[in-house]
C-alpha cells in the first residue's frame, strides 16, 4: 500500500512519517496518531515484525528498510505524497551490548551508530523538507544520555548529543517549522534491555507512558526546543 504522488494534498487529515515503528515508542505513537486521524508512513528494519505490528491499523503504509539507506528514505517520503505534516525520527541503534568504554570503542562500529542516530535523521529531514507543510512538526527522539555523561554510554550518548545540536540548529534555520528534540525517559523497550543485559527492567514505565507528552508537542503550540516527554504531561495535568 502506498499513497499516490501528491495524494496527501487531498487527504482530509494530517500526514506523517514515523520511523522505528514496529515496537516500543514508535508503535505506541503510531497507534495514538492513527486514533487522531493521521495517515502515516512507517518503517522498521524487520519486514515481518513491522507488518504484524500495524496490520490492524487503518491508513498506515508500512515500508521495511534501514533509515541509513538513501533509497529507503526516498521511498518513505515518496509514499507520504505531496504534503507532510509530521516527521518523527524515532529509529536508532544502541551499538554493542554491553557497551564498551570510549577508549576501547571500535571506530567502525561507532561510525555505524552515528550513521543511524545522527546522519539518517538529518538526511530524512533533507529529503522531506520540500514537502513539509508550513507549521509542520519534526520530532527527533533523544535521550538523557545526550546530556548526562554516563560511564559506558559514550557511543550512544555522544550520538544523541550530536542529534540534539543538529535539531537545535534546524529549529533556528527553519522558524516556519516546529522542531523538537524529545527525551521520552526510561522505558521497557528492547533497546533499554540491551543496554542492561540480564537486568530486570519490569519496573520501568511502558512506552505508552511517554506518548501523551509527544502528542502535546504534535497537537500543541510549544516553541521549538528540547523537551522531556513526561514533564509535558505533568505540566499539562
Amino acid at each position: 500500500m502506498a499513497l499516490e504522488q501528491g495524494a496527501s494534498e487531498h487527504i482530509d487529515g494530517p500526514v506523517g512519517i514515523v520511523t522505528g515503528a514496529s515496537r516500543g515508542l514508535g508503535l505506541a505513537l503510531t497507534r495514538a496518531l492513527v486514533e487522531r486521524g493521521y495517515t502515516l508512513v512507517v518503517d522498521a528494519r524487520g519486514a515481518d515484525a513491522l507488518e504484524s505490528a500495524v496490520a490492524d491499523l487503518e491508513g498506515v503504509v508500512a515500508i521495511a528498510g534501514d533509515v541509513a539507506d538513501p533509497d529507503h528514505r526516498r521511498a518513505l517520503v515518496e509514499a507520504a505524497g505531496g504534503r507532510i505534516d509530521l516527521l518523527v525520527n524515532n529509529a536508532g541503534i544502541l551499538g554493542p551490548s554491553p557497551q564498551p568504554p570510549l577508549a576501547a570503542y571500535p571506530l567502525a562500529t561507532l561510525a555505524d551508530v552515528y550513521e543511524v542516530n545522527v546522519l539518517a535523521p538529518l538526511a530524512l529531514f533533507q529529503e522531506a523538507l520540500p514537502r513539509l507543510a508550513p507549521g509542520a512538526v519534526v520530532i527527533d527522539v533523544t535521550s538523557d544520555a545526550a546530556v548526562e555523561p554516563y560511564e559506558g554510554w559514550g557511543g550512544y550518548g555522544s550520538a544523541k548529543a550530536a542529534l540534539e545540536q543538529l535539531t537545535a540548529i534546524l529549529a533556528a534555520e527553519h522558524p516556519e517549522l516546529r522542531v523538537y528534540a524529545v527525551d521520552p525517559g526510561d522505558m521497557q523497550t528492547q533497546t533499554y534491555q540491551a543496554a542492561f543485559p540480564g537486568e530486570d527492567i519490569s519496573d520501568l514505565p511502558l512506552p505508552e507512558a511517554s506518548v501523551p507528552g509527544l502528542l502535546e508537542l504534535v497537537e500543541g503550540t510549544l516553541p521549538s526546543g528540547r523537551y522531556r516527554a513526561r514533564d509535558l504531561v505533568a505540566v499539562d495535568a
